[in-house]
């Protein structure tokens, strides 16, 4: 069961010289090669808070980075529905319609638009007891599967403009969520075109919104390196150019510190998200069970399919300890691999967040990544590194 946790101060990056993530790498530097040696080769990135809690009832968060530059892109894949599954219960609470809950059956139309042609409409989900889709479904499907199109119709009912600006009052800067996910027929213009969206009780229709047309664009001048690698593969052809990622979606591993921080200790900030004490059961419970514990939908995924960090590199058949939660969004694409967790086994607790680049010929959309070489062994040694290091700590 996660901790309520009551925080004394928001968290700060630290920069004094004791850096005890720095120093367990350093302590095994042998085990954690290739990326160590060539932490911007890899484009490590990683993010370790302290949880310490006090006699006198009282929490500090510390917070200690490593890695390659700050302001460097990457493409955060999957772990952009974490934001989103947060901002759809906090725009329910916005709206504020008498009898309309996250349970509510949400239902997608399809746009009249010519440029909404690649859209599709949902008016059923098998995966759930109910048989229809609703806000708190696709929230379970997002984070114990990483599903595509419980994300994208989310999106599609927020729409950028409000998603970046939502995130930019609860004072997470220098992020662009622009786009569905891993659904083919969509560019960038007709990504810009939303879906219709109905929100019914039965026959009684309790919320609607039309098809829009969400022009939303922040070219994000701080972060550099949007245009990537060498080449990249376009309807089976190579194209010797590097691939462009300035339309694409991007969180900072900041940006994904400060959302996870948000969710699992929202004392910690000055602008927490504006949920429900219902609204953050949901979110953690989804967050933290097993596929295998889940009753609607149900999956038969082993226990580390989207649990990076620890078990990213261990068998399928292995079981992750009752005891032992982790609470996270992961997100692979392109090369990239990235996870957000709060871990705890009831004794310890931290944060950790990490991305790490696995394409060596800097060819895009050739399916050519290290993903099982080099990026689920980075996130399996170094996250049992720092549990062992926080039991120690204890």
């Amino acid at each position: 069961m996660l901790r309520t946790l009551f925080l004394v101060l928001a968290p700060v990056l630290l920069v004094a010289q004791h850096n005890p993530l720095a120093e367990v790498i350093e302590q095994q530097r042998a085990d954690f090669a290739p990326w160590v040696d060539r932490p911007d080769s890899f484009e490590v990135q990683i993010l370790y808070s302290q949880i310490d809690r006090r006699p006198d009832g009282t929490v500090q968060l510390r917070t200690y980075r490593w890695g390659a530059d700050s302001t460097q892109y990457f493409y955060p894949a999957s772990s952009v529905k974490m934001p989103v599954a947060v901002l759809a219960l906090q725009k329910l609470n916005e709206l504020g319609i008498l009898g309309m809950t996250a349970e509510t059956p949400m239902y997608t139309g399809k746009g009249s638009a010519p440029a909404s042609a690649p859209q599709t409409a949902v008016g059923r989900d098998t995966s759930s007891v109910t048989g229809l889709p609703s806000v708190a479904h696709y929230i379970r499907r997002i984070f114990l599967t990483s599903d595509n199109a419980a994300y994208n119709r989310l999106f599609e009912w927020l729409g950028p403009t409000y998603i970046n600006q939502a995130l930019q009052r609860a004072g997470i800067a220098g992020a662009r969520i622009q786009h569905r996910v891993g659904v083919g027929g969509f560019d960038d213009t007709t990504h810009a075109y939303l879906n219709p969206v109905r929100f019914a009780d039965g026959y009684e229709t309790l919320y609607q919104v039309g098809e829009r047309h969400d022009t939303y664009y922040d070219p994000l001048p701080g972060v550099i390196g949007q245009q990537r690698g060498v080449g990249y593969m376009e309807d089976d052809s190579l194209v010797r150019a590097p691939f462009d990622f300035s339309h694409k979606n991007y969180l900072s591993v900041r940006n994904l510190h400060d959302i996870l921080a948000r969710i699992v200790v929202p004392e910690a900030v000055e602008t927490p998200f504006q949920l429900t004490t219902e609204d953050y059961a949901l979110l953690r419970r989804a967050m933290s069970e097993r596929p295998r514990e889940s009753v609607s939908p149900r999956y038969d995924q082993p226990d580390n399919y989207v649990k990076f960090w620890l078990y990213g590199d261990q068998p399928e058949e292995t079981r992750i300890p009752d005891e032992l939660r982790i609470l996270n969004k992961v997100g692979w694409a392109y090369g990239y691999l990235t996870d957000a967790a709060y871990i705890t086994d009831g004794e310890v607790e931290f944060i950790l967040v990490g991305t790490i680049h696995t394409n060596a010929n800097r060819v895009y959309n050739d399916g050519v990544y290290e993903y099982e070489e080099v990026g689920m062994p980075f996130f399996g040694k170094l996250g049992r590194a720092m549990l062992r290091y926080e039991r120690g700590r204890r």
